[in-house]
């Protein structure tokens, strides 16, 4: 969604399951301001078991930031990679354990397939980790694609691991 301003709605999702997370989400939301992001929701900080991946991950903790930016997707992409790699990301294995992930979920409801980024989130619909906490701050978000809302989208997740919550401020 644009604004008269020139900014746009994103939806960033934030996950992590190595080190002291919730201070790596705090870093993290503090360099999306300071790179001109203006933070207008977090949803709760919420905690499960990890989906996918090698066996044996500690438990997920995860989360999700709406803002307003004027930087565009790509440019946003290489922030969101930037925040990753000065937090300690480390990319040896697809969806091994990690101290950070930030994911665009939304970019203004724009739908795009480019190699490097595709919007919204290919998973996104099917990850009770990311609906969860991205109904607390926006449940009437539409995906783009599927036609239904998140709360509609989170409704239809088949049975998965319940997710805790653990904090309703970080």
């Amino acid at each position: 969604m644009s604004q008269n301003d020139g900014t746009v709605t994103v939806y960033i999702a934030l996950g992590g399951n190595l080190g002291d997370c919730r201070s790596a989400f705090v870093r993290a939301r503090a360099a999306l301001a300071a790179a001109g992001l203006r933070i207008t929701a977090c949803a709760p900080l919420y905690r499960g078991a990890a989906v996918g991946g090698p066996a044996g991950q500690p438990d997920y903790y995860n989360t999700v930031i709406q803002a307003a930016t004027t930087l565009t997707a790509t440019q946003l992409l290489r922030l969101c990679q930037k925040i990753e790699h000065q937090g300690g990301r480390q990319r040896q294995q697809r969806w091994g354990a990690r101290t950070i992930d930030l994911d665009i979920l939304d970019y203004a409801g724009t739908v795009s397939a480019a190699p490097h980024l595709t919007l919204p989130h290919p998973r996104l619909h099917q990850r009770r980790f990311v609906l969860q906490p991205l109904c607390a701050i926006a449940p009437d978000w539409h995906h783009p694609r599927l036609k239904h809302n998140a709360a509609s989208l989170l409704e239809q997740l088949p049975p998965q691991p319940a997710l805790a919550l653990v904090a309703q401020r970080w």
